[in-house]
């Protein structure tokens, strides 16, 4: 953690601690115990970790404060649960797409564009359709250049919004997602059963961060058991 910049993902960690020599049969779990140690660490976001000696520069960094370093800031929020979507992605052999507007945007100390596995969207469908689409906060696309998975994040913006682009892509073979903060399902539950999205509304999947930020992990635990 300190060689990177006194922070990490608990993925990160996982892919890079060498673990050969601890004599523990579960050194994942033994990873997560230890950040959770607040004599040393802190925690910034689900699945994110920073030293404590390394407090003031870590949030000098991101843009945030003590007051908002857990929850409230929307920018970091946005981008920071893209770059785990298109890290997941990446891992499971999915392009990995973010749109045009967010590729400079930070995930951690990148940018999005740089970790996605696509510079474009592809063209599998009609004009109309696929400007639509372009708009998805991040798509995982299979090997036949197919959407497989749509991901909207919504931490204070309107889940409306995001329903109406999947009900507009519905005639695709496709799995949608709402990912927002646990607080958010009562509303996401509510405009899901507005007639509008009746023909769709058993195909879009309300996920957490703390869902993304532990499917995150795992994927990285999972990686580096295939690289022993």
């Amino acid at each position: 953690m300190e060689n990177n910049g006194g922070y990490a993902t608990l993925g990160f960690l996982n892919r890079h601690v060498d673990v050969s020599n601890w004599k523990t049969k579960t050194p994942f779990a033994s990873i997560r115990r230890i950040v959770q140690d607040e004599k040393y660490f802190f925690k910034i976001r689900p699945g994110l970790w920073a030293l404590k000696e390394f407090e003031k520069q870590v949030l000098s960094k991101f843009e945030l404060t003590a007051k908002n370093k857990t929850d409230s800031d929307d920018k970091f929020n946005h981008s920071y649960y893209q770059g785990l979507l298109v890290e997941i992605g990446n891992l499971k052999g999915y392009v990995t797409y973010v749109p045009p507007q967010d590729k400079n945007k930070r995930f951690l100390d990148k940018p999005l564009g740089s970790i996605s596995r696509v510079e474009t969207i592809f063209d599998f469908t009609y004009d109309s359709i696929v400007n639509r689409a372009k708009t998805v906060d991040v798509i995982w696309f299979n090997d036949r250049k197919l959407p497989y998975s749509f991901f909207e994040i919504e931490h204070s913006t309107n889940i409306q919004n995001s329903l109406l682009k999947f009900n507009d892509l519905q005639d695709f073979y496709s799995q949608f997602y709402i990912v927002s903060d646990s607080r958010r399902k009562k509303e996401f539950n509510m405009k899901i059963h507005y007639d509008a999205f009746k023909e769709i509304k058993e195909r879009i999947r309300f996920i957490d961060y703390d869902f993304v930020s532990n499917l995150h992990t795992k994927s990285f635990e999972l990686a580096s058991i295939g690289d022993l």
